[in-house]
């Protein structure tokens, strides 16, 4: 692995304004953040990673903050890491060396990617086949439609964000970035970004999800489905076991219920 974690501390982030009114309150920037942090390594540069993704890499080995991208979250907390790495590697990208976030077993992750064509008031709703082969577009899986953009500076497109600094006819302050987000799923110099939908707990079996995106009309989409995903619920803790024997010589153990159901 090449990312180094040791010799990091004092990691701190710090939203950063975009003006301050007369009254003393702050106006904040969308989407970004100071980052400061403390080193031991005075030989590497430094990489951050938002949400086990790259957000950038520092010019030397001296410096100790960066400004980040960061992304709209207002149900979660927003994940940053900072690591070392050896020079000859400060442009190479290792988040997928990162490890995700768990997802209990029994639970199924769908990945949806957030084009920035789809329009700013769409919703999305998840719907499964419940184990039957054919997915029920009557009853959806979530509770509530997701909002595709939960905030507005999320999104860009024409007089969506700064109006007039983007290219003509796209206002792109809110873009992802080339290089940034889902690679070549974006517009050319654009990359799109991704959300995800975590199911409750399922039983076990194979099941199909399908999703349906809403605009604010009210016009459906054509569904998008998933191939067949195996679920396996996590398995019952053992209980009530005691060990019988340990064979050395054939590194054999073997162990009793006492109190079996």
């Amino acid at each position: 692995m090449s990312l180094i974690s040791n010799g990091i501390y004092s990691v701190r982030a710090f939203a950063l304004p975009a003006g301050i009114r007369t009254d003393g309150q702050c106006v904040r920037a969308s989407r970004v953040a100071l980052l400061r942090w403390r080193s031991s390594w005075s030989d590497k540069h430094h990489q951050a990673y938002v949400n086990g993704r790259y957000a950038g890499t520092t010019h030397d080995c001296h410096h100790r903050e960066m400004i980040i991208p960061t992304p709209t979250s207002l149900e979660s907390p927003v994940r940053i890491e900072v690591f070392a790495v050896e020079p000859e590697h400060s442009h190479m990208d290792f988040s997928d060396e990162l490890a995700r976030p768990a997802v209990d077993s029994g639970r199924v992750r769908i990945t949806l990617l957030r084009s920035q064509n789809i329009p700013a008031d769409a919703t999305a709703e998840i719907y499964f086949d419940n184990g039957t082969g054919q997915i029920d577009y009557n009853n959806p899986l979530t509770d509530s439609p997701i909002r595709v953009w939960p905030a507005w500076q999320d999104k860009a497109g024409f007089a969506m964000s700064q109006f007039g600094l983007g290219d003509f006819g796209y206002d792109s302050a809110a873009a992802i970035g080339f290089g940034k987000g889902t690679f070549g799923h974006g517009q050319f110099g654009f990359d799109a970004d991704t959300i995800e939908w975590v199911s409750p707990p399922l039983p076990r079996g194979s099941y199909r999800f399908g999703v349906k995106l809403t605009d604010g009309s009210g016009t459906q989409g054509t569904a998008g489905e998933t191939e067949p995903i195996t679920v396996t619920p996590t398995a019952k803790p053992a209980e009530e076991l005691s060990i019988l024997s340990f064979d050395k010589q054939t590194n054999r153990l073997v162990l009793a219920v006492s109190n079996p159901q």
